[in-house]
C-alpha cells in the first residue's frame, strides 16, 4: 500500500470501501456527540454532575453515563428532561445520508464550539 501525508484521506477512501466500518464509525460518532452536548449544556449551565441528576430526579451515575461517549442507549425521554432542568429545547432532526452512511457536521461544530468556550474562559 502506497504511504500517504493524508490521514483523513486514507480513512475517507477505507471507509468508502467498508460499509460496516463506515456504519460503526457514524454510530460511534452519533454517541460522542450526543454525550457532548450533555457535557457542554450541563457545565455552560454551570452544574455538576449530582446537580443535575437532581434537578431530573436521578443520579450523578446516570449523568456521567449519558456522558460517556462510550454509551449508546440515550432515550429521547431523558434528554428531554435533561433540556427542561436546564431550560433548554431539543431538536431532532434527519439528514440525508451519503453513501448509505449519514453525514453529521455537527461533531466538528460541537468540537469548535467547545475551543471557542475554552478560548472564552482561558
Amino acid at each position: 500500500m502506497p504511504r500517504t501525508k493524508d490521514f483523513a484521506a486514507a480513512l475517507r477512501k477505507k471507509l468508502q470501501k467498508d460499509r460496516d466500518l463506515a456504519s460503526a464509525v457514524e454510530r460511534e460518532m452519533f454517541n460522542a456527540n450526543v454525550a457532548e452536548q450533555i457535557y457542554l449544556a450541563r457545565t455552560s449551565a454551570g452544574l455538576t454532575q449530582r446537580q443535575l441528576a437532581d434537578r431530573i430526579g436521578s443520579h450523578q451515575s446516570v449523568i456521567a453515563r449519558l456522558e460517556d461517549s462510550d454509551y449508546d442507549s440515550h432515550s429521547l425521554a431523558m434528554l428531554k428532561r435533561i433540556a427542561e432542568a436546564l431550560a433548554m429545547a431539543i431538536r431532532v432532526e434527519f439528514t440525508p445520508s451519503v453513501d448509505g452512511v449519514a453525514r453529521d457536521n455537527r461533531a466538528n461544530g460541537a468540537s469548535a464550539r467547545r475551543n471557542r468556550n475554552k478560548s472564552r474562559s482561558g
